[in-house]
């Protein structure tokens, strides 16, 4: 009897791993398509939700889609352009009811080429921890 609580056991125990192990691997990077904007150039020199100084020179963006300090991917769905930024502000609660996504600083914006429209519609995607380097 004992014998066959044993196997059980490590039958149970084995499964359990293994549902945990495959949970793991089934993880997917958040993903968020909407409106980007950008950040004003009176803005430079304020204070982030972070703490630290919001430069237009630096490729950052505020979103309540994703917490603070996350590296994301975005991608202008008009030309494809694509690049990494580093989520370091919250965005009015107000911005998310028009549909805004992400508000970048000057400098992601006119590398995605969308300054002189001001708005354009992105693909904002979470990029796990080991991709950040």
């Amino acid at each position: 009897m004992k014998q066959i609580i044993s196997v059980v056991l490590i039958m149970a125990f084995s499964i359990c791993a293994k549902a945990q192990k495959d949970t793991s691997t089934l993880y997917k990077p958040k993903t968020v398509i909407g409106i980007a904007s950008f950040y004003s150039t009176n803005l430079d020199g304020t204070k982030t939700s972070t703490g630290e100084t919001y430069r237009n020179s630096k490729f950052s963006g505020a979103s309540n889609h994703f917490a603070l300090n996350t590296w994301v991917r975005v991608t202008n769905l008009r030309n494809n352009k694509s690049i990494k930024v580093r989520i370091n502000d919250h965005m009015h609660v107000r911005m998310a009811k028009r549909g805004r996504v992400i508000d970048l600083s000057r400098s992601a914006a006119k590398e995605l080429g969308f300054i002189s429209r001001g708005l354009t519609r992105v693909k904002v995607e979470e990029i796990p921890n080991s991709q950040n380097d």
